[in-house]
């Protein structure tokens, strides 16, 4: 729920940031505006309140956070205790996975804009931009029920093969200049909508995993050393998955950078985005193999 809501964040930033550089928010005190020119069109933009009007919000949740979360102040870790997850097989392993699922979402949430400019010039980006994260960011938690249901990792395995598919179903309705093709905005628009909703999923059903995976291992290693290795077990699990969910997090925003690259590579290379779009799924194709080689097989290490 709280990395679903804090998701949202995405979606918010691409619905106000339009609005408020439009408008003089802060008066005086937001500075002057700037010219903005296309065509015999003229019209003021103040673009620094893009930043600006976060600064009142920050405010007030520092305050609350002083004052208001001391409830967690027996939730320490040392780097010491957090750094031995840099030599656990399965940090690395959820990484590339959780990469496959938050990084595609705040990727293509910083990317369908774009897109949609370049292949759909006759509409307006903005109408559409915070659609996307927004539903994605929603049906978060909705994945993480599932993969309670269902399993985590049963629930990320045929996530990624949606995701496959809905990219191969924006390839699909793209426009294709070569052959005269227009392409189809609705379903491109949809099978984008599909990918935000499997990106979705796959972040509540990845994050189920990661403290499974973990707990599981730490039990494993204290099997029959007694109680008190089962306590010190769940208490060294719960500082390393609690490391595992914020490096992977970090890891994978890192999607923010490289699909809007990717598509400018692509498109400076070929013309268009499609090769980017063909190594996405062939990293999908990868998260495919490591969630059932790892976790969904019978013989797998860890299941779950």
């Amino acid at each position: 729920m709280n990395a679903g809501l804090g998701n949202l964040g995405v979606s918010t930033v691409q619905f106000v940031v339009p609005l408020v550089i439009s408008m003089a928010v802060f008066g005086s005190l937001g500075g002057e505006p700037q010219t903005w020119v296309k065509a015999t069109v003229t019209k003021s933009i103040w673009l620094q309140n893009a930043g600006f009007i976060w600064v009142p919000f920050i405010l007030i949740t520092s305050i609350v956070a002083w004052f208001g979360m001391n409830d967690i102040a027996s939730a320490k870790a040392s780097f010491k205790d957090q750094a031995i997850i840099f030599i656990r097989k399965h940090n690395w392993l959820m990484c590339w996975l959780y990469t496959g699922t938050f990084g595609s979402f705040i990727g293509y949430a910083a990317g369908f804009p774009m897109l949609i400019k370049i292949l759909f010039p006759e509409e307006n980006p903005t109408q559409y931009a915070f659609i996307g994260p927004l539903v994605g960011a929603l049906i978060r938690p909705v994945g993480g029920w599932l993969a309670d249901k269902l399993g985590g990792a049963n629930v990320t395995l045929w996530n990624f093969v949606i995701m496959i598919g809905a990219v191969l179903g924006v390839l699909h309705f793209m426009p294709n200049t070569s052959a005269g093709d227009a392409g189809s905005f609705a379903g491109f628009f949809v099978m984008f909508l599909l990918l935000f909703i499997t990106t979705g999923i796959g972040n509540g059903s990845t994050f189920r995993m990661i403290p499974v995976i973990f707990m599981t291992e730490q039990l494993c290693a204290a099997k029959g050393q007694g109680e008190a290795a089962i306590a010190q077990a769940r208490k060294n699990a719960a500082k390393e998955a609690a490391a595992v969910l914020g490096f992977s997090s970090a890891i994978a925003a890192y999607g923010a950078f490289f699909i809007p690259k990717s598509y400018g590579t692509a498109i400076s290379l070929t013309g268009s985005p499609n090769a980017a779009l063909y190594v996405f799924i062939s990293f999908y194709v990868t998260c495919v193999a490591l969630t059932w080689w790892f976790y969904v097989r019978k013989a797998a290490a860890m299941p779950c």
